[in-house]
Formats: structure tokens, sequence, C-alpha cells
């Protein structure tokens, strides 16, 4: 069974799935955030696609350890969505994935219109990676 990462944000939703073995993250897709039905639309899709057994939302936390604004809007986010799949949630610390998604993108010569587009998965697949290397 593979685990679904999400890196919520108030634009895109990414979406990053692991590998049967849960060894290997891989950039899915995004999500538009709003509206929310055909945003849960499509996950749900995805979740009975991928054949998901665990959902992982990355916790924004300040670089002291801190929560902020950010993290109570997942807290609202996976609050909504435990109502509505029956999936588990975990949340996982996602500090730094979405500098280090660019940094990444950036190297590998990604044009700056398609690293947008790019960076919401590619930071969930960094998140994944991190929680499934302590597996």
């Amino acid at each position: 069974m593979r685990i679904l990462a999400l890196d919520h944000g108030t634009k895109r939703v990414g979406l990053a799935i692991s590998d049967e073995t849960r060894t290997i993250a891989q950039p899915l897709e995004f999500i538009p955030a709003e509206p929310f039905g055909p945003f849960l639309d499509r996950l749900r899709e995805v979740l009975a696609e991928k054949e998901v057994e665990l959902i992982l939302i990355g916790m924004p936390r300040n670089m002291d350890g801190s929560y902020g604004p950010a993290a109570q809007k997942v807290e609202t986010f996976v609050a909504v969505l435990k109502n509505a799949v029956m999936i588990p949630i975990k949340l996982w610390d996602e500090r730094l994935t979405s500098t280090m998604a660019n940094r990444s993108l950036i190297q590998a010569g990604v044009r700056r219109k398609k690293r947008k587009e790019k960076v919401d998965q590619t930071a969930a697949a960094i998140l994944l990676q991190s929680y499934l290397d302590t597996l």
C-alpha cells in the first residue's frame, strides 16, 4: 500500500506518492486548492486509483519550531479532510521543503514558469521522502 503526501498551499496542493514498498517518493501532480469541492473530488480519485492507506500532510513550522498562521490553516484543512475521507492522516514537519524544491528545480534547469507549476508537487515529494527515510 502507498502513502500520499500533500503540500498544502492557499492556491495549490502538491501531491506526491510512495512506491508500494514505501521506499521512494515521486511527485504526482498539483490540485487547485479552491474551490474545495472539486479539490476533494480529485483527491478522492487519486486515493482510490493509487490505493492509498495513509495521507501525510506537511505541517509548516517556523525555524525555531513554533507554529504560525500557516500551521493554523493546515490544522483547519486537516479537520475538514478528516470528515471527508476515511484514510488515516498524519502530520509531518515540512520546514524548508519549498525552498529545497525550488533549488532542485533550478539546478535541473526548469524555467521559472514551469517551476511555479512543479514546486508544490516537488515539495510534497521531498516531504514524503523525509518521512519514508524514517521507516
